[in-house]
């Protein structure tokens, strides 16, 4: 399978030093072929990136930007790359996760309060396991939250968007995670750029752990799960944020991603179980 994807941010950096922290390139993992470039530009000159690895084959660029002006300035950032590789067979080469990352996968986290969720959980779930729950779970956040573009705020946790009903990709995916770590299942956030999405947007998506392996699923229903790449790993969007800024700061303007597969999208099979690369 051969995926296309692009992504572009326009923003204005205040005067001042602004470092960047951007995880926006595809994750590097085995068994998937990766050929992309990264610019980013301010009043049109070049800027260079640093790219550092991150967990689980992320990788992270690093921007330095220095107005010593008074003036604010204009900055751009183009991102596409080209991958090609089985989705499947990509899967399998991903390493198994240690004790540690289990364990930090079963633990509350800043917008994954399992803690808080866990008499809904047990309640809601009681008997359930394996990936039966973890289907379970998914049909019941999908069935509970409305999906509404701009409804939520970036510091609402799985809880608020429990209460509130509705949500975007990243809220439905920490609804999920919580619960699932609220009945003993390692679950976290995946960032991925998502072909067949609409509205066309950087995606997340829920992970969990279950007989031996990661098991992707998604509770919008938006896109399917075999075309999904990974960009970015961790606990929840803390962890997978794909812009940060420290410093001056900076106003986000507008933004562009596409994801595009070369013929026809896989079909999806909300039953199956898919591992994600």
């Amino acid at each position: 399978m051969r995926r296309t994807v692009t992504a572009e941010l326009n923003l204005t950096a205040a005067a001042g030093s602004t470092q960047l922290a951007m995880m926006i390139a595809v994750a590097r993992v085995p068994g998937l072929t990766v050929d992309d470039e990264l610019e980013v530009r301010m009043d049109g000159a070049p800027v260079p990136a640093v790219a550092v690895e991150g967990p689980h084959f992320g990788l992270l660029h690093l921007v330095d930007l220095d107005r010593a002006e008074s003036a604010a300035g204009a900055v751009t950032v183009h991102y596409q790359a080209r991958v090609d590789g089985d989705p499947a067979a990509a899967a399998l080469e991903s390493p198994e996760p240690g004790a540690t990352d289990l364990l930090t996968y079963l633990r509350p986290s800043r917008y994954a309060e399992s803690d808080e969720l866990f008499p809904t959980a047990r309640r809601e779930f009681a008997g359930a396991g394996g990936l039966e729950l973890v289907h379970a779970v998914t049909d019941w956040a999908a069935k509970r939250l409305y999906y509404v573009p701009g409804s939520s705020r970036v510091t609402d946790g799985a809880v608020s968007t429990y209460l509130q009903g509705q949500g975007v990709c990243r809220d439905y995916a920490h609804l999920v995670v919580a619960v699932l770590r609220a009945m003993d299942v390692p679950a976290r956030l995946a960032a991925v750029y998502a072909p067949g999405l609409r509205p066309m947007d950087f995606h997340a998506v829920a992970e969990a752990w279950v007989d031996g392996h990661w098991h992707v699923v998604d509770a919008t229903r938006l896109a399917p799960r075999l075309a999904l790449l990974r960009v970015a790993t961790g606990r929840d969007a803390a962890d997978t944020a794909f812009l940060s800024a420290y410093g001056a700061g900076i106003q986000m303007g507008t933004q562009a991603v596409t994801a595009v597969v070369e013929g026809d999208l896989p079909v999806e099979d909300r039953t199956a179980a898919v591992r994600l690369p």
